[in-house]
């Protein structure tokens, strides 16, 4: 399983993605699920995909290689994201390469047990144009985050949520949204088994058309270990001090 997170914000974009891959309990992997594309003055783009991984890995060969896409009549070579001309366009790409994808392996997946399943976020500016977020389905269609909904989320997303719900706004400064991003991932680390470190950090600042800031995040950093602790023990006596119910409970 998978856990990824993205925020675009007034600010700029936070993204965190989990690395664990498992089949079964006795084949477990560590996998990158983020991909940066960064053209300093033109571009940032980060995809994060969650499912099965041979057919996540190969739609992110497709659009940021080329590889196996459908010949040109034209004889060019096939768009990726580091040419598209708009974030919009950039989803759209994705989509298609998700369906290119189906429509080669489906049936031999179905044959073998397995399921197509690929879900991804893809999220950036391109020089000239708006920054935007993007949850990419297996189907293809897309949706986008708004002001009102500033984050996305794929994989196991149920336990890093309920924080997202009451904590995230547009406004929510990039600092502040790396350390929400952190909370709602090790809420999930906590609850399940097959997300786990390390987990790979991405931090974009509005208009600035470079990586602001990339980490991957290990079991032994001070920081996310202060963020564990310190969200356990804040839970805890929250917990403590919310008044006793009112009723006889014996």
């Amino acid at each position: 399983m998978t856990y990824c997170v993205g925020l675009a914000l007034d600010q700029g974009i936070v993204l965190l993605a989990d690395t664990r891959t498992n089949a079964g309990v006795d084949n477990i992997a560590t996998f990158s699920k983020l991909s940066v594309v960064e053209k300093p003055g033109e571009r940032v783009m980060g995809l994060m995909t969650a499912g099965n991984l041979a057919v996540t890995q190969a739609v992110v060969s497709r659009v940021l290689e080329g590889a196996g896409a459908p010949e040109s009549e034209d004889g060019k070579l096939p768009m990726t994201l580091h040419d598209v001309p708009s974030m919009f366009e950039a989803a759209r790409l994705v989509g298609d390469a998700v369906r290119e994808v189906f429509n080669r392996d489906h049936e031999a997946l179905a044959a073998q047990g397995f399921s197509f399943d690929a879900s991804f976020l893809l999220a950036g500016q391109i020089k000239g144009r708006r920054l935007r977020l993007f949850h990419i389905y297996s189907a293809g269609n897309f949706i986008e985050s708004t002001p009102d909904t500033p984050f996305l989320q794929i994989g196991e997303h149920k336990y890093g949520k309920p924080i997202l719900d009451r904590v995230a706004r547009f406004d929510t400064p990039l600092a502040e949204a790396v350390k929400l991003a952190c909370i709602s991932m090790d809420s999930t680390l906590r609850s399940n088994l097959s997300v786990g470190l390390p987990a790979d950090l991405l931090v974009y600042r509005r208009d600035a058309l470079m990586v602001t800031a990339r980490k991957r995040i290990t079991e032994d950093d001070a920081y996310f270990r202060k963020i564990r602790e310190g969200w356990s023990q804040s839970l805890k006596q929250a917990y403590l001090d919310l008044p006793a119910p009112p009723w006889h409970v014996g």
